[in-house]
């Protein structure tokens, strides 16, 4: 089976509908299907679920799509760069599902590792237990979580060959890997692709059985969300002396 696909509305065509759960990679801007997301809000599908560390910021990442207001709920983490995200939740136009970090990334994980549920500590006792069941181990209370499959994962990667073994490179490697094996489809974006045999498996982190759709993007738009550089140092000023900053 061919995995290469010429575009990203070729890569999503018979995947998407209205009312699916989609898995987005990325931690802020980093690392995120930016490619995928556009061909998402190009297609017009809407009343979607996502599930992603955070929702980008406004104009960029899934503020995209809360602007065509495709997103019906986010299951995330951190949502406090993006001020429509906001205006929607607070005007009862976007639902939220919040999760502790950590916690969100083993739902995603266990999802894909066919682990239906888990107990944690994390949120025993406070608003994060309420509804869920609990149990006590060696005496501390636990709260039950669920693992997440979705029924599409979009991801982002750094190299990839044609069967779909995926490489990440640096922060991108965030939660990237374990959204690929929690989809029950995935389509990858790559920036470098090459022949099977050319990556060596040591570097491989996304195995290629778990990927079915593959597209390549060597031109990928990198954004940076906040930027912050250090005050120019006076050459007049010995260094050391604190008021070189």
């Amino acid at each position: 089976m061919k995995k290469v696909y010429p575009d990203a509305k070729a890569a999503l065509a018979g995947v998407l509908t209205d009312g699916m759960t989609i898995m987005a990679g990325g931690f802020g801007l980093c690392g995120i299907p930016e490619t995928l997301i556009l061909a998402i809000r190009d297609s017009g599908v809407k009343d979607l679920t996502f599930v992603s560390n955070n929702a980008g910021i406004d104009g960029a990442g899934l503020g995209l799509l809360l602007e065509t207001r495709q997103i019906k709920k986010m299951i995330s983490s951190y949502v406090g760069e993006n001020k429509l995200f906001a205006e929607q939740y607070l005007a009862g136009q976007l639902e939220i599902e919040f999760n502790p970090q950590g916690t969100l990334a083993e739902r995603i994980r266990a999802g894909g590792a066919g682990i239906p549920a888990f107990f944690t500590k994390t949120g025993a006792g406070t608003m994060i237990a309420q509804g869920k069941e609990e149990r006590d181990f060696n005496g501390d209370r636990y709260i039950m979580e669920r693992g997440i499959v979705a029924d599409l994962s979009i991801v982002h990667a750094w190299k990839a060959d044609t069967e779909g073994n995926l490489v990440y490179r640096k922060t991108a490697r965030n939660f990237n890997p374990m959204m690929a094996t929690a989809g029950k489809v995935t389509v990858a974006e790559v920036e470098l692709l090459v022949e099977p045999g050319k990556i060596d498996p040591d570097h491989i982190i996304t195995p290629g059985v778990y990927v079915q759709r593959i597209v390549h993007v060597p031109n990928a738009v990198k954004k940076i969300e906040q930027r912050t550089v250090r005050k120019r140092t006076d050459p007049a000023v010995p260094a050391g002396t604190g008021e070189e900053i």
